[in-house]
């Protein structure tokens, strides 16, 4: 594209336009985690917590999935058409759960927000990077998932409004398709397309495009800190999930309300978006592998505080320290990612890695359901706090420094390039 040049500045406009489409991304799965749990119970009477979170297995084997699919062909057909594809599937979502008459329906309405999410998130946040060039990547990652986040906490807290004033259906919902009618507007009309802007970036030694399945095989097995990335960004939603679907269940179960859930979880989502810009910013100036550490230590806490909670304030407190942790650990992962690939395949790096990510939204029910059905809800609660624990030694191991003027070697396929493009070594130059 003639003019495209790389940096905040140069590129402010659109920069702000995909940080406010962003947040209508995050708002529209906002008002799900607050308004669907005690639709389940008040509506389908459905009281089995396993049967309840399944509306969450259903999205996040869906989301994970498409990731993979979507960030591949926003490789080769850019990230416009598949962003503005991302929010037509979000109108039979909103309509679907208006006029479900069994969880069936629930459940295919959240395959369908799976769709709308992998794409609508996944572009932005390729966008952003794909805009600011390396040196601000941190930054435009923490914007963009602060954006999202404040848009869930947003999204949260409006819900527990609207179902304590409205009930459950179809208010909520309502306000869902006013978001997508405003977000499809901005993304068909004055979002560009950012594909141009990763040509700038690249070098000639980055090479051809790569087969998916080489990059899938390079993030998932052959390179330890990638693997160590996908492992913790399936752990961290896992522990979201965790969150999402349980917390407001544990609190029910609490004698605690709808609307005071609603500002609960409202809260970790809003700390989390506030502080990821923190998080980006502090990832550019000391590196990436101090916030993802620190941050999935702090989660562990935080469900801990959750355990021995008594009061709303002390409820509010782990709120807070979830939130931090999620901050220093859910923007940098991607934008480990996003330092180690190639501009030519990133947005398949990242598909790669949202994969694993998200597949933590499709396990960590499952897994923590039959926790819950066996030790009751506060036995999950300590078997999240345990595995957060285990996943911060894990990145202590294995996780290495990707900040482009902090790292100390190459990235690994620039070393031995024969392990994501196939090309033997030269084994005669030696």
């Amino acid at each position: 594209m003639t003019g495209a040049r790389l940096g905040l500045r140069e590129n402010w406009f659109q920069f702000s336009l995909f940080s406010i489409i962003t947040f209508l991304v995050g708002m529209t799965i906002g008002v799900e985690r607050v308004a669907l749990p005690p639709l389940a119970r008040e509506r389908f009477a459905i009281t089995s917590v396993l049967y309840t979170v399944s509306f969450l297995s259903a999205f996040g084997l869906v989301k994970s999935l498409m990731n993979l699919v979507s960030g591949r062909l926003s490789d080769h057909r850019g990230r416009k058409v598949l962003l503005v594809a991302g929010w037509l599937f979000a109108v039979p979502y909103a309509l679907l759960i208006i006029f479900a008459a069994n969880w069936w329906y629930v459940l295919a309405a959240n395959a369908l927000l799976g769709v709308n999410q992998a794409l609508t998130w996944t572009m932005s946040v390729s966008s952003m990077i794909d805009l600011v060039g390396p040196k601000s990547r941190g930054f435009a990652v923490g914007v963009n998932e602060s954006a999202g986040y404040v848009g869930v906490g947003i999204g949260g807290i409006a819900a527990g409004i609207l179902v304590t004033r409205y009930g459950l259906r179809p208010v909520p919902y309502l306000l869902v398709l006013a978001v997508v009618a405003v977000g499809l507007a901005a993304s068909l009309f004055l979002a560009k397309e950012t594909l141009p802007w990763t040509r700038i970036e690249g070098k000639p030694q980055d090479g051809p495009h790569p087969q998916l399945s080489e990059i899938f095989k390079y993030m998932s097995l052959r390179d330890r800190s990638m693997m160590s990335a996908c492992h913790a960004g399936m752990i961290n939603k896992f522990l979201d999930s965790l969150v999402a679907a349980f917390l407001p269940l544990y609190l029910l179960r609490l004698g605690i309300g709808p609307a005071e859930i609603g500002a609960i979880a409202g809260t970790y989502a809003l700390v989390w978006g506030i502080g990821q810009l923190a998080g980006g910013a502090i990832a550019d100036r000391f590196g990436r592998r101090l916030p993802i550490v620190s941050g999935t230590f702090t989660i562990g806490v935080g469900l801990v505080v959750f355990l021995v909670a008594d009061s709303p304030f002390a409820f509010a407190s782990g709120a807070v320290l979830m939130g931090l942790g999620m901050a220093l650990v859910y923007p940098n992962l991607i934008t480990v990612v996003g330092d180690t690939a190639s501009p030519a395949w990133r947005g398949s790096a990242l598909g790669v890695y949202r994969l694993w990510r998200d597949g933590g939204y499709a396990l960590g029910p499952a897994f923590f359901g039959v926790v819950a059905a066996v030790f009751g809800l506060s036995g999950a609660l300590w078997t999240g706090s345990g595995i957060a624990v285990v996943s911060g030694i894990a990145l202590l191991a294995w996780l290495e420094e990707s900040h482009p003027d902090l790292r100390s070697k190459p990235r690994r396929w620039e070393i031995e390039p024969w392990l994501i493009h196939l090309t033997p070594p030269d084994r005669a130059g030696n």
